[in-house]
C-alpha cells in the first residue's frame, strides 16, 4: 500500500474528486482518502510523477 500527503483538500467535495482521480489510473486500486490526515492511500504499482499529476491537475499538491 502506498500513502501519499496531499494539501489543499478541505472537504467531502475535495476527497470524493481525489479518490476519482487516482482510481482512474490504471493499475490503481482499493483507494482511501482520510481527510484529517490530508493522506491518499492505494495498492497498484503506478509511476509517481504519474500520480502527482493527476492530483495536481484536480487542483491539489502532492507534498
Amino acid at each position: 500500500m502506498t500513502t501519499i500527503k496531499i494539501k489543499g483538500m478541505s472537504c467531502q467535495h475535495c476527497v470524493g474528486s481525489t479518490k476519482k482521480a487516482l482510481e482512474a489510473l490504471p493499475g490503481i486500486s482499493n483507494v482511501q482518502i482520510n481527510l484529517e490526515k490530508g493522506e491518499a492511500t492505494f495498492d497498484g504499482n503506478v509511476d509517481s510523477q504519474t500520480v502527482k499529476e493527476a492530483i495536481t491537475r484536480i487542483g491539489f499538491e502532492v507534498i
